[in-house]
């Protein structure tokens, strides 16, 4: 469904020097800064696959949603989406695909969402039956019925988004590019966007492109991510290699009970001690942070307890966010 190959885009930034006279010397040389926005992105998505596209602030997400929209055009490279090539914004294919954009709108300000609604009905032509359908239908799954009257400026977050949603999918797109739509919700309101789309994805095969900085959205969603940084493709492959990845380690969490008697106690924990495997942190509180390979995670335990006494010991797997972290740190991933 989707086809991408070596896919670039440079951003020429204009370098102003400060003051007066750097203004005027601008008028006669200009300097130029040239960022790789996207840089050589290759990757495919058969029809529908819901895929996570990962990557930390300013690394190309967006620009590559945009250029797969038809809304810019790379540098270099090719893309095809059903066939389509997006630069070339044929009417056929704008009917085909829907982006959403969670930091913009698409919906009148100043009136309901439905009145929205019928405008995109005349837009994309369709017909009254199958618009009433379609809307009644998703206005169920989102739970919105009682908000369709009500100004879009007076909804809530959580309201708009949904809105947002329904107004993308009223002409049954067979490709839906969701940037971060949940930004900014409530966990309910993340959790009910997240369903609706896993059912909707289900439901219709529809192929969804999905960028988030939420990992609840990625690990609840999509059993395959395309990870890019600084413009480049780092990890393309399944979540759970990713998470395997992390299943290696372990994170031990302990707060050492105060001593009984004056301020050493003859079960106070050394205030130097380190762990025999992986690396320890101290927080303000006075809590202890180990990262411990996954095998010694029973051996560690034993010697805390052997150390002094201790309020309470948590084990937890190491989070998405920290292993996506990691990624981006390195800049590279196996593959």
């Amino acid at each position: 469904m989707i086809e991408v190959e070596n896919l670039t885009r440079i951003f020429r930034t204009y370098k102003k020097q400060p003051g007066f006279w750097g203004g005027v010397k601008g008028l006669f040389k200009r300097e130029f800064e040239e960022t790789r926005a996207a840089d050589g992105v290759s990757f495919s998505i058969k029809e529908g696959e819901l895929v996570g596209f990962l990557g930390p602030n300013g690394a190309g997400k967006t620009t590559t949603l945009k250029m797969l929209s038809g809304l810019i055009y790379p540098t270099s490279g090719t893309a095809r989406v059903a066939g389509f090539d997006p630069t070339k914004r044929e009417n056929e294919y704008r009917r085909l695909f829907a982006l959403v954009l969670g930091q913009k709108n698409q919906l009148w300000w100043d009136l309901p969402a439905q009145e929205s609604f019928y405008l995109l009905r005349a837009i994309y032509g369709l017909d009254q039956k199958q618009y009433q359908a379609t809307l009644d239908e998703l206005v169920a799954l989102l739970g919105v019925k009682e908000k369709l009257n009500v100004m879009v400026r007076e909804l809530s977050l959580g309201e708009r988004m949904k809105m947002e949603l329904i107004a993308a999918l009223l002409h049954r797109p067979r490709v839906l590019f969701l940037d971060e739509p949940t930004i900014g919700l409530d966990v309910i309101s993340q959790k009910s966007v997240r369903d609706f789309l896993r059912d909707y994805n289900r439901r219709y095969k529809t192929t969804i492109l999905l960028t988030s900085h939420y990992m609840a959205d990625i690990s609840s969603l999509c059993e395959r991510v395309i990870v890019i940084d600084h413009g480049k493709k780092i990890y393309d492959g399944g979540l759970d290699r990713i998470t395997g990845a992390g299943a290696r380690q372990r994170i031990i969490k302990f707060k050492p009970r105060p001593g009984l008697s004056g301020a050493e106690g003859s079960n106070a924990f050394p205030t130097d001690w380190q762990p025999a495997h992986g690396t320890a942190k101290v927080c303000e509180d006075g809590e202890i942070v180990l990262h411990v390979p996954s095998e010694q995670v029973t051996a560690v335990c034993q010697q805390i307890l052997t150390q002094g006494a201790v309020d309470d010991i948590t084990i937890q797997d190491v989070p998405l966010e920290d292993i996506i972290a990691e990624l981006f740190s390195r800049g590279v991933a196996a593959k």
